[in-house]
């Protein structure tokens, strides 16, 4: 057998390597991984890759990547064996931030949609808020039940080479990737279960109780056995495995547009028993396909009356429309602000900073340093539409800036920040590689109810040197280990 499969592997200096420090040593926390991984030969290690693979194909485990294949066909959702670690002092400070960071952009959207405090306050400008596309004017003067907006966050967040979590940005309106967590944590416990143990590593697999307690805890006011449902676009969307995958893991129905209607201000779902009245409705359909009568009216995937009936206030949906208006890309800028504004504190977990295209001054850098920053359209969410300066041509940015300084209010600019690298084991040389990791936390907020998921879903870039880690761009997943231990 040859043995050690991580003896080839090469550090790259100019990175934050989480398992390795720049002479190449392993790092304390990654000790017995490092063991049990070198007793593996390549051959050996292939195979179980291989075995892992075939595993998530059986389950059904897929994404479809409209980016790499238009015809969006499913494929497996690459997963990478060598799991991730945040040591429990790390995950401390960052659950304290999240949830602090969650509860801030709650009372925002409070707010901005009823006595927009803040925003006669100036701290944040009002021409930012109402010129967003995302802002929903049929949530203008209405309070969702519980008082919650946010009821499912998923914060990105990077580990820059300083050592410190960054938010890169906030995603509040669906965001996805859960079930992976979930997926990757039962494959490696089939193969790892020892280190679980021997690492104290928490666990993920409350998540699905703590989602359902999420969304009973926000039932309208009257009903004591709340009915619960997920809506899905369907079974060709990309996350259908998701949306089927939870309301599974709950015991709810899956249900998609067709299977609802609308009958004297209630919502009803059709079974075969009759119909049976839905008090809360966990959607996974964007605000513009919820209700034809209110939003656009050749949808086929939501339900007429719908937003009458949520008005009512007579079923909640999670996330609550028009919460877009704060994972806005500019408005990220600022969260610092909007915590210190409602909580009157210091945000735990810091912004990377970010420079706004409609103001003048911040365009002029941006347009004139193209090649040291990555530009995003402001409401766009999966990696679409990200550019980053140092890996584009001259076309591509002289395109860039045209774009810019067209339609300056849809972008907004970041440094190019060093995100830690991670060893990854690539298929084409059989062998482990540094790959370029983030974060995706999620948090779930519900009446007088907090949830962080201990871990969360570590995203990888699988091309060399790429930045961009989103599934919908091609990246794979590891398991994202939480330990008692420092």
């Amino acid at each position: 057998m040859n043995a050690q499969i991580l003896k080839s592997y090469q550090v790259e200096d100019h990175l934050l390597d989480e398992v390795f420090d720049h002479k190449g040593q392993i790092r304390a926390p990654y000790k017995r991984l490092y063991d049990y991984f070198n007793k593996y030969g390549s051959d050996d290690f292939k195979r179980v890759n291989e075995a892992t693979k075939l595993s998530f194909l059986l389950q059904g485990i897929t994404f479809a990547t409209y980016a790499e294949n238009p015809k969006g066909t499913e494929r497996i959702f690459p997963f990478d064996l060598m799991p991730r670690i945040i040591t429990g002092s790390e995950w401390k400070e960052l659950e304290k931030g999240l949830i602090q960071r969650n509860i801030a952009i709650n009372l925002f959207l409070k707010d901005i949609y009823n006595e927009k405090k803040i925003l006669k306050d100036k701290i944040v400008p009002s021409e930012l808020i109402f010129s967003s596309v995302n802002y929903n004017k049929y949530m203008v003067d209405f309070e969702p039940p519980g008082g919650i907006y946010n009821h499912i966050s998923g914060t990105d967040l990077i580990k820059h080479s300083d050592g410190n979590f960054y938010v890169l940005e906030d995603n509040v309106r669906c965001p996805s990737g859960v079930s992976y967590v979930l997926s990757n944590r039962d494959a490696l416990k089939k193969s790892l279960s020892q280190l679980f143990k021997a690492l104290k590593v928490g666990t993920v697999f409350d998540y699905p109780e703590a989602l359902s307690n999420c969304l009973h805890s926000v039932a309208p006011d009257g009903v004591d056995e709340a009915t619960c449902a997920v809506l899905t676009p369907g079974m060709y969307n990309s996350a259908y495995y998701e949306h089927s995958f939870l309301a599974q893991s709950m015991g709810l129905e899956l249900v998609e547009g067709r299977d609802l209607f609308v009958e004297n201000g209630f919502l009803y779902m059709k079974t075969i028993y009759g119909q049976k009245k839905l008090d809360v409705l966990y959607r996974r359909i964007d605000d513009d396909f919820l209700d034809p009568l209110a939003f656009n009216p050749d949808s086929m995937l939501g339900v007429p009356g719908l937003m009458d009936v949520y008005r009512q206030g007579n079923v909640s949906l999670i996330n609550a429309p028009g919460t877009g208006a704060s994972d806005d890309k500019a408005v990220y800028s600022y969260i610092p602000q909007i915590v210190k504004y409602y909580l009157g504190e210091d945000p735990i977990l810091q912004n990377v900073h970010t420079y706004q295209c409609e103001i003048p001054s911040e365009m002029d850098h941006v347009v004139n340093n193209l090649e040291k920053l990555v530009v995003k359209p402001v409401d766009q969410s999966g990696g679409y539409g990200i550019f980053v300066g140092s890996s584009a041509s001259k076309a591509e940015c002289e395109e860039m800036k045209q774009k810019i300084k067209q339609e300056p209010r849809e972008y907004v600019a970041q440094p190019i920040m060093n995100l830690s690298s991670h060893s990854t084991y690539i298929d084409d040389t059989s062998q482990f590689e540094p790959r370029h990791v983030d974060l995706r936390a999620f948090t779930l907020l519900g009446k007088d109810y907090e949830y962080v998921l201990k871990g969360g879903l570590t995203r990888v870039a699988l091309k060399r040197g790429s930045l961009i880690v989103n599934s919908s761009q091609g990246g794979g997943s590891k398991d994202t280990w939480v330990t008692e231990l420092d």
